[in-house]
């Protein structure tokens, strides 16, 4: 059941996390829905160092209403005391929006992350398929931290380019 979040709430973020392992191309396993990614499937985020230290963000999708690939370049920047999976994104110019990482496999495999408030989650991973023990696991997780796992949409990554 949605529960809504106290604005005072703080997301539960890993301790320790080493943003050099999370560099990379992430698949979207699942998303709740937002406007900027509606439509979508073979959706990828590809995270790389920036000179400055900041982190270049690039997402990328098949919007199969449009018939087109679609991205977005971003940056981020580490948020919080060092160590935290807590980063703040861009991909408007000045205005920065929370990006919580609550959970990361040691390997830095797969990912479960959410964004200011619960109508933003999202399930990474490096391949376009995730362990059956390693999904529940987070949907759990999400469950627990209030998000209505029913409105997650599960992304397709056929037909990838």
């Amino acid at each position: 059941m949605y529960k809504a979040l106290n604005p005072t709430e703080k997301f539960p973020v890993i301790k320790n996390f080493s943003p050099s392992k999370y560099l990379g191309k992430w698949y979207e396993i699942a998303r709740i829905d937002f406007r900027h990614e509606q439509h979508m499937k073979n959706v990828t985020a590809h995270y790389s160092l920036n000179p400055d230290g900041s982190i270049r963000v690039e997402n990328r999708g098949y919007n199969y209403k449009k018939g087109i690939y679609e991205g977005a370049v971003g940056k981020a920047k580490l948020a919080g005391q060092p160590g935290k999976g807590k980063l703040k994104v861009s991909f408007f110019g000045p205005f920065y929006s929370d990006y919580n990482i609550l959970d990361v496999d040691p390997g830095y495999q797969y990912a479960l992350v959410a964004g200011k408030n619960h109508d933003y989650l999202w399930i990474l991973s490096r391949q376009t398929i995730i362990p059956e023990d390693v999904k529940m696991a987070y949907l759990q997780k999400a469950g627990k931290l209030g998000y209505d796992t029913d409105r997650l949409t599960w992304v397709s990554h056929n037909g990838m380019k």
